[in-house]
C-alpha cells in the first residue's frame, strides 16, 4: 500500500527548478509562507510552552517538502528538520539550496509510510499535501505513528466548495495563471468537517481550525474565520 500518486509527483517534478523563483510558478507559495510560518510558530510556542520564537530541541517533519520552502525557515528557527518528498527532483533541489545556505536539514526521498516509525517527531507539517496523495486513510495513520505522544500536527489544504473552485481552479490556474493548469483536482479538495472526522478516527484531537484569506489589494494573506477556500487544522494525539 502506498500514498504516492505518481501523476501528482510527476506534475511537481516538472516544476522543481522553479521552487526558489519568487516570480515563478511557486509565487503563490512564497506569498503564502509568512502567514503559515507565523501560525505554526504561534501554535508551537503555546503547545510546548516556549518563551521565545525559536524551536530549539524540537524534531520537525515536513511532508511533501518540495524545494524546502517551509523546511528552511523551520531550520533557521532552530528546529531539527527532516523534509521528505516522493519526487527525487524536489529532494535534489532542496538539498542544494540548503547546502548553499549552510542549513543542516535531512532530506529524504520517501513518503510517510516508508519512514521508520521508531524515529518520532514533535511536529508534523502537512501543508498543501493531503489533496495530492492517494489513500488518505493510510497517510493520516502513518502521520499518527510518526508523531510523539505530546506532538502536534498541522494540516493545511483546500475546502471543496463552489468558491474554492472559482478561486483556486478558475482564478489561480486559468485567469491569473498563478499555477499551471491542472495543478489541482477540485474533487480531491476536502471539507474541514470531513478532515476533522478523519483525523478523529485516527485519534487526533483538533486544537484549532483557522481559515486563510488572500487580499488581492494588499497582495497578502491573513487569518480568517472564512473556511471556504484555504484552511489549516492544528491537532494533537488524543
Amino acid at each position: 500500500m502506498t500514498t504516492i500518486n505518481k501523476e501528482e509527483i510527476q506534475k511537481f517534478s516538472k516544476l522543481a527548478d522553479e521552487w526558489w523563483d519568487v516570480k515563478g510558478k511557486f509565487k503563490p507559495l512564497h506569498l503564502f509562507n509568512p502567514i503559515r510560518i507565523e501560525y505554526i510558530k504561534e501554535k508551537i510556542k503555546y503547545h510546548f510552552n516556549k518563551n521565545n520564537n525559536f524551536l530549539e530541541g524540537l524534531k520537525i517533519l515536513d511532508i511533501g517538502c518540495g524545494g524546502g520552502l517551509i523546511s528552511e525557515p523551520m531550520s533557521r528557527l532552530g528546529g531539527e528538520v527532516t523534509g521528505i518528498d516522493a519526487s527525487e527532483r524536489n529532494i535534489k533541489i532542496a538539498k542544494l539550496h540548503a547546502e548553499k545556505n549552510n542549513l543542516k536539514i535531512r532530506y529524504l526521498k520517501k513518503s510517510p509510510e516508508q519512514l521508520n516509525e521508531k524515529n518520532k517527531f514533535d511536529v508534523v507539517l502537512n501543508l498543501e499535501v493531503v489533496e495530492h496523495v492517494d489513500n488518505l486513510d493510510l497517510y493520516l495513520s502513518s502521520c499518527y505513528k510518526l508523531l510523539n505522544d505530546n506532538g502536534i500536527m498541522f494540516t493545511a489544504t483546500l475546502n471543496r466548495t463552489f468558491i474554492s473552485y472559482l478561486k483556486a481552479i478558475i482564478g489561480a490556474e486559468y485567469i491569473l495563471r498563478w499555477l499551471p493548469v491542472g495543478t489541482h483536482d477540485w474533487n480531491k479538495f476536502i471539507k474541514p468537517e470531513e478532515l476533522e472526522r478523519m483525523l478523529g478516527t485516527k485519534k487526533f484531537k483538533t486544537l484549532d481550525l483557522t481559515g486563510l484569506d488572500f487580499n488581492p489589494l494588499l497582495n497578502k494573506w491573513k487569518r480568517s474565520t472564512n473556511l471556504s477556500v484555504n484552511y489549516i487544522i492544528c491537532s494533537k494525539k488524543n
